[in-house]
């Protein structure tokens, strides 16, 4: 993990692991393998990322460039995203809490 804890711009923390943004959009994660210290799952889809929301009890999302989203970590803390993945795109930001995760689209509407 040292080695690509380079050109860090932004760090996210959750109680158990850390996501980082580098500068060429790509992300670093560490800590806790369950609650999104291990992001092996999704690394190819984390590209271009803008966005990092640590949800607290054990998950990360990513808001892309491009408008999508990407999740990973413990699924019952929004980890798991794919029953709302085809609504998630044209999302604008991203917001995190305890235990969830929320995306406001470009037309206003809440995911």
């Amino acid at each position: 993990v040292r080695d690509q804890l380079r050109r860090v711009q932004h760090v996210e923390a959750n109680r158990r692991a850390f996501a980082a943004i580098r500068s060429d959009g790509s992300v670093a994660t560490w800590g806790n393998a369950s609650s999104g210290g291990d992001s092996s799952q999704v690394q190819d889809r984390l590209k271009e990322v803008v966005q990092i929301c640590a949800v607290d009890d054990g998950a990360f999302a990513a808001l892309l460039a491009d408008g999508h989203v990407v999740t990973w970590g413990q699924p019952s803390f929004g980890g798991d995203s794919s029953s709302v993945q085809d609504q998630l795109k044209e999302v604008r930001e991203i917001r995190s809490t305890a235990q969830a995760c929320a995306a406001i689209l470009t037309n206003g509407t809440l995911i």
